[in-house]
């Protein structure tokens, strides 16, 4: 027989990747079982596409793809917003505005309220890339600002300054309305009068707020609350420094009527985590930052920064919060006059 009438094996016809995969044999049984036991299917990532290695319930397999989406993408999808709001009496804002966003720039806080700013008027600034609304009525005591950072600063909503002690925002988050307060009471040396005002005026406010939005006050209220929560269960939650005073069981009675509670009374913390005034003779807690009884679970810590400096006997106060977004549609509103 000569090589011209050796037979020649016949031409396989050409197959594409997918069919070839799905016409092949099994692939390693004990490779397979143990990737769809862990997982019933995974993913090969690609920059466009995900392949989907799937099984039909017997020892065959093949490939599968389809675009990737926001929802398959790997990020981590949440139904939360964290929040990180401070409170913090500043002395005098004069000079210390761009130092001031630095500040909370670095600890990522972002909303502020901020207590004897000094300032006359009731404006608002942009404070590089924050944006300050504030309230005075003297250039050498008492106002009251509050600082939005970039993200937010657009959702704010509505603005109402009352006094030159208590100024609120409100904006929304997630689909959740939040009126953010911030006060200053007066000292303990001024008369009682001023006193009683700046709570009936305190008062008027938070009763205007709707139960179904949240509330978040920070202030100065210059009184002490005490370390134990003696009559006050409710409010206090048992953390604190010193003894009471008068200051302090009017500020726990306005939370008691108003069913809110007291963060920084709410977790335990070395005691230069929970002291916010020092000075040579003392060493007292008279700053807080209070939200509703509630909303307790949204304040996942709340505490005292030593370490930044403002050259105020004050110190930061900062809590954190986990607000669940609302899925129901959001009302339009009008952007706040400045």
């Amino acid at each position: 027989m000569n090589g011209a009438d050796k037979r020649q094996p016949p031409e396989r016809a050409p197959t594409d990747s997918f069919s070839s995969h799905c016409q092949a044999g099994p692939p390693d049984r004990r490779t397979l079982s143990n990737q769809l036991r862990r997982r019933r299917r995974f993913y090969i990532r690609f920059s466009i596409f995900l392949v989907d290695l799937v099984s039909n319930g017997g020892s065959e397999s093949c490939l599968r793809l389809r675009p990737r989406t926001r929802e398959n993408s790997g990020k981590k999808v949440t139904n939360s917003h964290k929040l990180r709001v401070g409170s913090w009496n500043i002395g005098s804002l004069t000079g210390k505005s761009l130092e001031l966003v630095k500040i909370l720039k670095k600890r990522m806080i972002n909303i502020t309220c901020v207590q004897e700013t000094k300032w006359v008027g009731s404006k608002a600034r942009d404070v590089n890339g924050f944006k300050l609304w504030y309230s005075g009525g003297s250039w050498d005591r008492n106002g009251v600002g509050i600082l939005v950072d970039g993200d937010l600063r657009e959702q704010v909503v509505e603005v109402r300054r009352i006094s030159d002690r208590l100024m609120t925002i409100k904006l929304v988050i997630g689909g959740c309305t939040l009126s953010v307060i911030s006060a200053y009471a007066p000292q303990v040396g001024l008369d009682e009068e001023a006193k009683k005002l700046f709570y009936e005026d305190l008062d008027k406010v938070v009763r205007g707020i709707p139960n179904t939005e949240k509330i978040f006050i920070g202030g100065d209220f210059n009184g002490h609350i005490g370390a134990t929560s003696s009559g006050f269960d409710d409010v206090h939650g048992g953390f604190g420094v010193g003894e009471r005073n008068g200051g302090g069981t009017s500020l726990l009675d306005f939370a008691k009527a108003f069913e809110l509670v007291i963060a920084n009374s709410c977790f335990s913390k070395k005691e230069n985590h929970m002291v916010i005034f020092r000075s040579l003779v003392a060493k007292t807690q008279i700053d807080y930052l209070l939200l509703r009884k509630g909303d307790r679970a949204l304040c996942k810590d709340c505490k005292v920064i030593p370490s930044e400096n403002l050259t105020t006997p004050h110190k930061l106060l900062v809590m954190g919060l986990e607000i669940k977004r609302d899925r129901r549609k959001k009302l339009v509103s009008d952007r706040p006059e400045d």
